[in-house]
């Protein structure tokens, strides 16, 4: 039966082999595209043209839809309800 050092000895070895096949393959990769940059002639910027940025719009703030009148705190209504409402009724402090 195989025991626990033993299994933990061989995920180590593994885990060497696996690391250094995966430094075999990105050099093999890396001189891959730079071969493949010389044929063409293509440089690191000709390279970022081809990717987009992703472009966020930025989000317009979320009107308030309740207000405690007594201290003044408020609440959009999105997300987890705040302590100062719980157990009462919404609609008592919703803003119209």
């Amino acid at each position: 039966m195989t025991t626990y050092q033993e299994y933990k000895a061989k995920i180590a070895e593994l885990e060497n082999l696996a690391e250094s096949a995966r430094k075999d393959e990105i050099t093999k990769a890396k001189e891959q595209i730079a071969t493949i940059m010389r044929d063409y002639g293509l440089t690191i910027a000709d390279l970022g043209a081809t990717a987009k940025a992703k472009v966020s719009k930025p989000r317009a703030p979320v009107p308030t839809k309740y207000r405690d009148d007594a201290t003044g705190q408020t609440w959009t209504g999105r997300g987890r309800a705040p302590k100062w409402l719980e157990g009462k009724n919404k609609d008592d402090y919703l803003i119209k």
